[in-house]
């Protein structure tokens, strides 16, 4: 089962709800000095206790006030990064300063999602997952409103009705080292991809994976605010496009996802590891159809690169920005993808290569390494090598996805959390504890206790419930007892 894209059905009765408006009772704006008390993994293996210490660190001191930096040098000012962020780790760790970063890349008293056009989409995504985890009902209604106006934008200025898909870049690569050509054409001095006209009318498969999940998300929230027809409306939309993406970027006999369709309506064959990654999360592909193609990704020694192989103008010497070189936070993804998959021997070696790339890298999440050698390395574009910043947040935040999404298998709902832990990593691992993690207003002391195959029970300050009763945010601190037999 998948966790992106949660139905919610909606009562009077929730936990945590007030009865009578249906509102978010939750109050998650005075708990400034509790959030710089970091929460500490302990388990057997110390790169990974230290590389999520690092990641979380990372996270914090990239938010100094109440944005969200994308990282180093970088500002605030990515919608993609933004949004990435929060749903990776920080609307769970920062509630107050996500909600505050979500908003800043709104346009319009926050009726319209602002920056890069093509990446605009995927604040829906982290927004409705900003909602799972806090139950912000004001926060939804006005996310809802953004979504829909953006949406319909969208639709009217960047939908391709010859393909049924979304035309724009692919969601991060903004730089032209992202694209093969005719998109990149050498007498176009400019690194950003729009100065390449012919990058306008390409249809990319992470773009349009993400348009696809948000219009499921754009459901869902039409159905919480009783908005019956737009449910419908979105749900209908959600289903032509998935078709389209299929048609379009799926080889079904191969087993293989396409990067993109450019203007010529040529396919463009590249491996496109994040593009991938989202049409196994958001079940554009069956499972059966993903356990399929996940044996026949190409991995480099330190982690699937971005996209593979190397374009024409780039080789092992002088490896593309946006080619075959590692983001981590892609990596991440494809971890996430391929666990949902029981690949579980890829996903932990994605976990473990990241801890190691941080920790062998002067302590620090850099933002591009090198898929040949391991080194930081920001690659190549334009004819000179970049530099790949440091402390960027997306790659530490990556990290913190995979031990929350996939170690803990922890699942929000405004109702609370429950636990879908992989068991057998937790072995593998010698994971105790996950202390002092914030939720809402609360804290959580998670422990692991027992051996076994399965978890079997939860404690909940000493009470045995069972493993499908969400567990409510409270104040103060919450023992949580994860059983396994």
């Amino acid at each position: 089962m998948k966790r992106l894209t949660l139905t919610i059905l909606m009562s009077a009765a929730f936990l945590g709800m007030d009865a009578r408006t249906n509102e978010s009772v939750f109050e998650y704006g005075n708990n400034q000095k509790d959030a710089q008390e970091f929460p500490v993994l302990k388990s057997g293996k110390s790169n990974l206790d230290k590389a999520f210490t690092l990641a979380v660190e990372t996270l914090f001191k990239n938010t100094p006030d109440s944005l969200i930096k994308a990282g180093g040098t970088y500002g605030g000012e990515w919608t993609r990064d933004v949004s990435i962020n929060s749903w990776n780790a920080a609307a769970l760790l920062m509630p107050e300063k996500t909600a505050h970063s979500l908003w800043s890349v709104t346009t319009d008293n926050r009726t319209y999602i602002g920056h890069q056009y093509w990446d605009h989409i995927i604040w829906v995504t982290g927004a409705y997952d900003f909602y799972q985890k806090t139950g912000d009902r004001n926060f939804l209604r006005q996310a809802y409103v953004a979504s829909a106006n953006t949406m319909k934008k969208l639709e009217t200025e960047e939908f391709d009705s010859k393909y049924g898909m979304f035309m724009g870049p692919s969601v991060f690569n903004d730089g032209i080292a992202g694209y093969e050509e005719p998109i990149y054409e050498a007498k176009h001095k400019s690194s950003y991809v729009l100065d390449h006209p012919n990058s306008k009318p390409i249809k990319c498969l992470s773009t349009n994976c993400i348009y696809y999940n948000a219009y499921l998300v754009l459901a869902e929230m039409a159905g919480i605010e009783g908005d019956k027809a737009a449910k419908k409306t979105y749900t209908k939309k959600a289903e032509e496009l998935k078709a389209a993406i299929r048609k379009n970027l799926f080889d079904a006999k191969a087993n293989k996802l396409n990067y993109l369709i450019d203007g010529e309506g040529d396919v463009h064959t590249h491996q496109e590891a994040l593009g991938v990654s989202f049409a196994i999360l958001f079940d554009v592909v069956s499972d059966a159809e993903a356990k399929k193609i996940i044996p026949n990704i190409y991995s480099s020694k330190f982690g699937i690169p971005s996209i593979y192989p190397h374009f024409k103008r780039f080789d092992k010497e002088h490896p593309g920005r946006h080619n075959v070189i590692i983001w981590p936070f892609v990596s991440a993804f494809w971890a996430d993808a391929a666990h949902s998959q029981g690949f579980k021997d890829i996903f932990s070696f994605e976990l473990q290569n990241l801890a190691d790339l941080a920790l062998k890298s002067n302590n620090c999440f850099y933002e591009i390494y090198n898929s040949e050698t391991g080194a930081v390395d920001g690659g190549w574009q334009l004819d000179h090598q970049w530099n790949s910043v440091h402390d960027q947040t997306w790659s530490a935040t990556g990290y913190i996805r995979m031990i929350f999404n996939n170690l803990f298998g922890m699942r929000f709902t405004p109702e609370g959390l429950t636990f879908n832990p992989d068991v057998e990593l937790l072995n593998e691992y010698g994971v105790e504890k996950l202390s002092n993690l914030r939720y809402l207003n609360g804290r959580l002391n998670i422990t692991i206790s027992g051996k076994g195959t399965k978890l079997a029970a939860v404690k909940v300050n000493g009470k045995t419930q069972s493993v499908k009763k969400p567990i409510a945010p409270a104040d103060g601190m919450t023992q949580i007892e994860l059983i396994i037999k």
